[in-house]
């Protein structure tokens, strides 16, 4: 029977289930970014009535992708509502190869971040370097990998110039690496999907989203490790992306004109003068991650190195004062070993800023440590994978279940956590590892 044009019509079983999937992905999303909340509070923030979200929270328990407890006793009449958890046992896995190290870390929805080793490679890793130092590293977290509801993919931080799109690594300079495929290697390796992206933006985005800089909606991030300083913006809350997406290299704001050559081809960046690697020679360490860095600074009153701590926050805040006077930035937020410095000469980087900014701005902006310490680049890799997943919920029916599932048996990959066999890592890349 033809249905006449004045006659209203329900909408279409495509646009119903568009639209569920939208419901899905917010109430994912407001758990995984906001951690437990009642059902009371998903109706108010979400704006649905009680009936839909109960409806959707169970379709997510159902998905494996959150569960409900029942909240703590409250003073109050009338049954109180449970919480909802995004299930942190959902996980991606996260890698971030550097100049003296590669990091793996198993994280779950929420940021949880639930093993975290660090492998100090004896030289510069390659790319298949740093596929076999994760796969041993993989094996190695098999009971917390048989723990798992699922494996989501892999998410690498790279030092690097990254095509978002395909994770092909451009130019990573520090690493000697240029137009390599890392995720695609990765992904051939684990047996998993796999995405890559600049490590600085991503541990901005990591900030914004679980650290120093939730609520925030202008922000400068520096991140410093031994491969040299990243950056990120957050502008009127929009990352700043640049016109071919590679924005951010505040690293290279000259900040000594007669300094030390820089690998860009200019002397004096701020990379080069402000050095994990020359507080790592004062300190008598070859390799430090910022735990190790800190441990090692706490307490030493030594001259060389105060003199070398206060030379490198002045060269700092130089570069802060021009990025204030350029962002005009809410937060400074400082990761890696440029959190480490900031806490070790309290007050010195704040009083600079303010004395160098024009108009006041640099009394007005606070400068804060990173929030995630040194778990921090391994959630802004996991954010990557898990954009997917909170976009697209029902995806995850489509995954595989379960560590097993994707631990391939065959020669020259992983073998399954029950095998008990570590996958030999080249000599090239052979160091130690520290969980």
């Amino acid at each position: 029977m033809s249905t006449s044009p004045g006659t209203a019509q329900g909408p279409s079983p495509q646009g119903t289930e568009r639209v569920r999937g939208q419901n899905l992905s917010r109430i994912l999303t407001l758990l995984h970014r906001q951690g437990p909340l009642s059902r009371a509070e998903l109706t108010r923030l979400c704006g649905f009535n009680r009936s839909t979200v109960g409806a959707l929270v169970s379709e997510l328990a159902q998905l494996g992708l959150a569960y409900e407890t029942e909240p703590a006793a409250a003073r109050r009449v009338g049954r109180p509502s449970p919480l909802v958890h995004a299930n942190e046992n959902v996980a991606a896995i996260a890698v971030h190869p550097d100049v003296d190290a590669v990091t793996v870390g198993l994280v779950g929805l929420g940021g949880k971040v639930h093993r975290r080793i660090r492998y100090d490679a004896g030289s510069l890793p390659t790319v298949a370097d740093t596929v076999s130092i994760s796969r041993s590293v993989v094996e190695g977290m098999s009971s917390e990998l048989a723990a798992m509801t699922l494996i989501a993919g892999i998410g690498a931080a790279v030092p690097a110039l990254v095509n978002s799109n395909d994770g092909t690594v451009l130019l990573a300079p520090h690493l000697n690496w240029s137009d390599e495929p890392l995720a695609a290697e990765l992904s051939a390796g684990l047996g998993l999907p796999a995405r890559a992206a600049n490590d600085a933006n991503l541990g901005s985005l990591a900030e914004s989203l679980f650290g120093a800089a939730v609520g925030e909606s202008d922000v400068v991030y520096l991140n410093g490790s031994a491969s040299g300083i990243g950056g990120g913006a957050l502008v009127g809350g929009v990352p700043l992306r640049g016109a071919t997406g590679y924005a951010g290299e505040l690293g290279h704001t000259v900040v000594n004109d007669a300094g030390s050559l820089c690998h860009c081809g200019r002397r004096g960046c701020l990379e080069t003068e402000v050095s994990l690697s020359r507080l790592l020679a004062i300190l008598g360490l070859e390799h430090a991650d910022q735990d190790q860095l800190e441990a090692s600074m706490a307490g030493n009153s030594s001259p060389e190195l105060v003199a070398e701590s206060h030379r490198q926050l002045d060269l700092l805040a130089a570069a802060l004062t021009d990025f204030v006077n350029i962002f005009n930035p809410g937060v400074i937020v400082l990761g890696g070993f440029l959190g480490v410095l900031h806490s070790f000469v309290p007050g010195r980087l704040e009083a600079a800023v303010a004395d160098g900014a024009i108009g006041g701005l640099g009394a007005e902006v606070r400068i804060r440590r990173a929030a995630l310490g040194s778990e921090l680049l391994l959630v802004g890799a996991a954010e990557l994978v898990f954009a997917g997943l909170l976009a697209d919920p029902s995806s995850a029916g489509a995954l595989p279940a379960g560590v097993q599932a994707w631990l391939p048996a065959s020669a020259g990959e992983v073998l399954p956590a029950s095998a008990g066999e570590a996958v030999e890592v080249p000599a090239s890349a052979r160091g130690h590892r520290t969980d």
